[in-house]
């Protein structure tokens, strides 16, 4: 499976108004300086950035920099609803690579919307359509001297009658884990840890980590919402903490490249900005 001419030639068409709408590119580098490191986010809305309409709707890529120290910068490309074969098939993956440079990093978090097999547009198989999709990225980043890094899909939030944290997402985290052994590629085990942090919290402790609103709550959600999937400021800092200290664990970054590992980080760090993106 590769790219296609067309899909190449689009996404290039599309590049400079792609790196223009990422917040994470007007950090860091001056002109004249050196060219920072950079970790490029391709996933879903789990990790995207998120507009101010969709506030406090947060993804975990707005809270990683946080995380890292000030010579490290983040290019987040996680696009809401999108699954490792609608994001290549968009073009997306070609728009990213093309911003990649050698020693950068690329983290891959697919799953989601991979699941969602009644959709052709986005529905993949994980034991094998998904490994193959997960092998484009795997490879675009080789062949530009960077570091390609899976990351399993950050769990819901589903609990048993038990109080139980309950697994979501089938065969994919199983599927990652043997392409990343058999591709030599770090990976993450956000799955699993996120899971077993739900489950240190509790049906409770985990609401004001996700998208639970009271009607009238915030303006751009005046019905209130009940969504145990997408993150408010505190949840996406929570899984931007695991991911950063994984990076560490997985020797992926050194000590020096991270801070704040176990600091407070206030929500009003979080900030939302821009027009409404497309669904």
């Amino acid at each position: 499976m590769s790219l296609t001419r067309r899909q190449t030639a689009t996404a290039l068409l599309t590049l400079p108004l792609a790196l223009a709408a990422t917040p994470a590119f007007a950090h860091g580098g001056g002109a004249g300086g050196p060219r920072p490191r950079t970790l490029h986010i391709a996933g879903d809305s789990t990790a995207a950035v998120k507009s101010a309409d969709a506030a406090p709707e947060t993804g975990w890529g707005m809270a990683l920099p946080f995380f890292l120290a000030r010579h490290l910068r983040v290019a987040n490309h996680a696009v809401n609803g999108r699954s490792s074969k609608s994001f290549i098939d968009e073009g997306r993956l070609a728009a990213l690579l093309g911003g990649v440079r050698p020693g950068d990093l690329l983290l891959i978090q697919f799953g989601h919307n991979d699941e969602k097999t009644e959709d052709p547009a986005r529905g993949t198989d994980p034991s094998t359509t998904y490994r193959e999709y997960l092998r484009e990225y795997v490879r675009g980043a080789r062949a530009r001297r960077a570091r390609p890094v899976l990351l399993t899909s950050v769990e819901r939030r589903r609990f048993g009658p038990d109080g139980t944290a309950r697994p979501t997402h089938g065969e994919y985290p199983a599927a990652m884990r043997s392409l990343a052994a058999e591709e030599g590629v770090p990976l993450l085990d956000i799955q699993a840890l996120s899971l077993a942090r739900w489950q240190q919290l509790g049906p409770d402790g985990t609401l004001p980590l996700f998208l639970w609103l009271k009607p009238g709550e915030w303006p751009g959600h005046p019905d209130g919402a009940q969504d145990n999937t997408h993150f408010r400021p505190p949840g996406a800092v929570e899984a931007a903490r695991m991911t950063a200290r994984a990076l560490l664990d997985e020797g992926v970054l050194a000590a020096r490249d991270l801070r704040r590992l176990d600091d407070r980080i206030p929500g009003e760090w979080i900030t939302w900005d821009g027009p409404a993106s497309p669904a």
